[in-house]
């Protein structure tokens, strides 16, 4: 068997991109001899995953694999490109170096003016000693002989104090210099991965290798752009791609798919669900209990979970390619690859829901003519002053209608306020909750700004599941009338309202309950 030691680039063609994963795909051309030889393909990331690797030889002639593998190997780095002067810290320790050389130096010249001044006050005094005993006096003179040799020996053993903290504090930043340099000079080894694909050719000649296999510490999201440009709207559709594999990506098919390979596909287990009557008491009979409670308005895709957010699919795989080539470092950095967009007519109105937020929102409205659908994700907000912001798309099939939230308006002003009454009738003992909601939309102008504006409010009525409770909205008391309500009991008014004008929304209605209910 013929063995060929020598690597063969192994460059990456095409990429999955996974939830959490990627599907890597590889191609090249190779040059085989007749018989069984053993090929050396790579480098390519260890963190491939063995069992997924998948080798096929698209060729006309007879060449078949025979064993494909990857082989792990600890290889030291190559000693990253030195700039112009050293690194930093090879500078830095240059300049500690010069800089303790020139206080070792002063250290020692203070040092030698110590012991002269020593020897001074030593001379000094053997000469007071001496004329002291030939009789000879002359204190004035010895006195401040003393005094001055005394400073100059207080003051030169100060600044020997100060050069040999500073050495100390210099010894302690050379030594942490000292230990980063080597951190950082040393690079220690990295695991590097090859394919050793053992193949068998009928006859020479050229084959084309495809392989395959899965690789994880890579993923996608999408990411949106959104351009409201008066009555039109233009939104782009970008994918975030992060990978550190070890390899870079380059131009390269990129796709982009929601499948969850991870996820086990065995279906449930049934199990038995035993259903019993039981009779009902007396007081039981005579009352039903009931509860109020907020639900909320149940929206396709799964439930919110804490962390990076999953990619919402709307339970149906989906699969988006870039229409050119991509190139994606191995950096673990964001790469934004572009994907699709499109413009179309918008529709825009100022919207409110006082008993969730007083803030007026500007919410514009338009159709997914992105010929795929839009999953959930972030989306940046421009308008013609520039980006206000960022928002949240949900997931919309294609063709549907998207809502979308462009900021708040900060010269309107919402103040919503609620009363209620209770009262029972004499006769049929029912309890009649009766409820009155007031609404106040003020908006403030700057004084050359005209024109009315409609602003769109929104309030909840609630909607009973049970016959012994009933609700009804009291039109001859709101003021003015909802113009509609939905089956969800919301309740919509279109109000308008002139520059610094205000305007009151008043709605009323009452909850009727027999006798025999309880929990109101």
């Amino acid at each position: 068997m013929t063995t060929i030691r020598k690597p063969i680039a192994l460059p990456v063609t095409a990429v999955t991109c996974l939830e959490d994963r990627a599907h890597v795909e590889r191609g090249v051309v190779l040059d085989l001899k007749a018989g069984v030889q053993r090929l050396r393909l790579g480098p390519v990331s260890a963190l491939a995953v063995d069992r997924t690797l998948h080798a096929e030889l698209a060729s006309e002639q007879q060449a078949t694999v025979l064993d494909v593998r990857i082989i792990r190997t600890w290889t030291p780095r190559e000693p990253p490109p030195r700039a112009e002067g050293g690194s930093a810290l090879r500078r830095r320790a240059t300049a500690l170096a010069r800089e303790q050389r020139v206080l070792e130096q002063r250290r020692d010249r203070l040092r030698a003016r110590h012991d002269l001044l020593g020897r001074l006050a030593a001379d000094l005094l053997r000469d007071i000693g001496e004329g002291a005993g030939s009789g000879q006096t002359d204190g004035p003179r010895w006195t401040s002989e003393l005094d001055r040799v005394d400073d100059e020996r207080a003051s030169n053993g100060e600044e020997i104090r100060i050069v040999e903290a500073g050495l100390a504090v210099l010894d302690v930043e050379v030594a942490q210099l000292e230990r980063a340099w080597r951190v950082s000079e040393e690079e220690p080894a990295e695991l590097v991965g090859h394919v050793e694909l053992t193949v068998e050719a009928a006859v020479a000649g050229r084959v084309e290798l495809h392989l395959s296999h899965l690789t994880p510490c890579a993923m996608w999201r999408p990411a949106y752009r959104a351009v409201a440009d008066g009555e039109s709207l233009t939104l782009e559709t970008d994918a975030m791609v992060w990978q550190r594999t070890g390899e870079d990506w380059s131009d390269v098919l990129l796709t982009l798919s929601t499948a969850r390979s991870a996820l086990a596909t065995e279906p449930p287990r049934f199990g038995e669900d035993r259903l019993t009557l039981t009779d009902r008491s007396v007081a039981e009979r005579r009352t039903v209990g009931v509860e109020l409670r907020e639900e909320e308005i149940g929206i396709l895709g799964p439930a919110p979970m804490p962390g990076l957010p999953g990619v919402e699919d709307g339970g149906e795989a989906r699969v988006l390619r870039s229409p050119a080539r991509v190139s994606v470092r191995g950096d673990g950095h964001a790469h934004r690859v572009p994907l699709s967009g499109f413009t179309t007519a918008a529709r825009s109105e100022y919207s409110c829901a006082p008993e969730l937020s007083p803030l007026v929102t500007r919410v514009v409205r338009f159709d997914n003519l992105a010929g795929h659908a839009l999953l959930a994700g972030p989306v940046d907000l421009i308008r013609d002053s520039g980006f206000s912001g960022r928002g949240t798309l949900g997931f919309t099939p294609p063709g549907a209608p998207v809502d979308l939230a462009f900021g708040s308006c900060d010269d309107h002003r919402v103040v919503r306020h609620a009363e209620e009454s209770r009262d029972t009738a004499g006769i049929t003992q029912r309890t009649v909750i009766t409820r009155t909601i007031h609404l106040h939309v003020s908006r403030f102008c700057s004084p050359g700004e005209r024109g009315d504006r409609v602003v769109v409010l929104r309030e909840r009525l609630p909607v009973s599941e049970v016959s012994a409770v009933e609700v009804r909205l009291r039109g001859e008391s709101c003021s003015p009338a909802p113009d509609s309500v939905d089956a969800e009991g919301i309740a919509r008014w279109e109000v308008t309202v002139p520059p610094n004008g205000h305007r009151t929304v008043t709605l009323v209605y009452e909850v009727s309950a027999s006798s025999k209910v309880t929990g109101l």
